[in-house]
């Protein structure tokens, strides 16, 4: 009679299938050991004297640092600025970018107008292109509204682009074959089998928006995550450092979670769900 397998390499098996969906205990329990072997490794470089505090803060030197900027209200008015500013270059270049990278990855005629310039802006570093900004627009918060702008509209085109070219035209041609219109094969057949994926690059999208900031509070700043983080390497306060380094995970962590909410929530047809 063939000898059962042990209980954790059955357990161990099941999670490791590709494709396959876990219990929620057991993804929990992955999320959790990351979080405890990362914090155990901070610990014993910090507290057992390996690396200096001032190439790595331990974690309690951090609490004190997050403690006192809480304190004064700096950390609160500099995460509402940068917040302010991500949020509104970000909204702005998927309101344009949505439906145009929709009608490009539909429509061939579209497409050629718009791929080349698209393609040639999406290679041109953001930072290269603030001296300009600050010609055409000002010093202020526009121009960094614009540098979010650039650094998410011209990626996310090109990916709503090919989520919408990738809708399978199969699709399409039986619902033409139902006596479907062209306004219902947008509406009702292309649009709904593109949304998953648009909110897939959205999530996306909002990652890269976040790493613009110190780009985007680079020049002129005098509030905002980046300036903080760029105004504390200048006197070596490595903890306030990694206040906002945290700080901006913390805020990353919490779109990347709200976005997967509304992913279950307002597509239930998705095929993640």
């Amino acid at each position: 009679m063939k000898r059962d397998r042990p209980g954790l390499l059955a357990r161990l098996s099941e999670v490791l299938r590709p494709h396959e969906p876990i219990s929620r205990s057991a993804y929990l329990a992955g999320v959790g050991a990351s979080a405890v072997g990362i914090f155990a490794l901070w610990a014993i470089l910090t507290y057992g004297g390996l690396v200096a505090p001032l190439f790595l803060p331990s974690p309690s030197d951090i609490v004190r640092a997050a403690a006192a900027l809480i304190a004064d209200g700096s950390l609160a008015e500099h995460t509402w600025a940068s917040v302010n500013v991500i949020v509104t270059g970000w909204v702005l270049a998927v309101l344009l970018a949505v439906p145009l990278g929709i009608l490009m990855g539909t429509l061939k005629f579209v497409e050629a107008l718009l791929e080349p310039v698209v393609n040639f802006v999406r290679y041109l570093p953001v930072s290269a292109m603030i001296p300009l900004l600050i010609l055409y627009i000002g010093i202020g918060t526009p121009q960094k509204v614009a540098v979010i702008f650039i650094g998410t509209f011209f990626q996310l085109i090109l990916l709503i682009a090919d989520v919408s070219a990738n809708v399978p035209k199969d699709l399409l041609d039986s619902a033409y074959t139902l006596g479907a219109r062209r306004s219902d094969v947008f509406g009702r057949v292309l649009l709904p089998a593109t949304l998953p994926g648009v909110m897939d690059n959205l999530r996306i999208t909002m990652g890269w928006a976040w790493t613009y900031l110190i780009v985007a509070e680079l020049v002129a700043a005098n509030r905002g995550l980046g300036y903080m983080i760029l105004d504390a390497s200048r006197g070596l306060f490595t903890d306030r450092i990694f206040v906002g380094l945290f700080t901006i995970g913390l805020l990353g962590f919490g779109f990347d979670a709200t976005f997967k909410r509304l992913h279950r929530l307002l597509l239930p047809w998705s095929p993640k769900i």
